[in-house]
């Protein structure tokens, strides 16, 4: 397993952070949807491309967002219909 550089992560996720991140709010989810966007127009289907894992990464982002946002909008649902 390759070593991993600390000290080189350490300096390049000031850069980073703004692109890769977990959203909490709607507004950091509508950031990765629009630099998804971007993404897709710029890799398309090109699974060679550059940028093509930041895609994979973003996607995964987005849909973790997705599946806790609607467990959350479900629960709210059913507990309204019920009481």
């Amino acid at each position: 397993m390759p070593e991993i550089d600390l000290k080189e992560i350490a300096n390049l996720w000031p850069k980073l952070s703004n692109t890769i991140f977990v959203p909490r709010t709607e507004t950091e989810y509508n950031r990765l949807m629009a630099m998804l966007d971007e993404l897709v127009d710029e890799v398309g289907e090109d699974e060679t491309h550059t940028l093509a894992p930041l895609m994979e990464v973003i996607a995964v982002m987005i849909e973790h967002y997705e599946n806790a946002n609607m467990l959350e909008s479900l629960s709210y649902s059913i507990q309204e219909n019920v009481f």
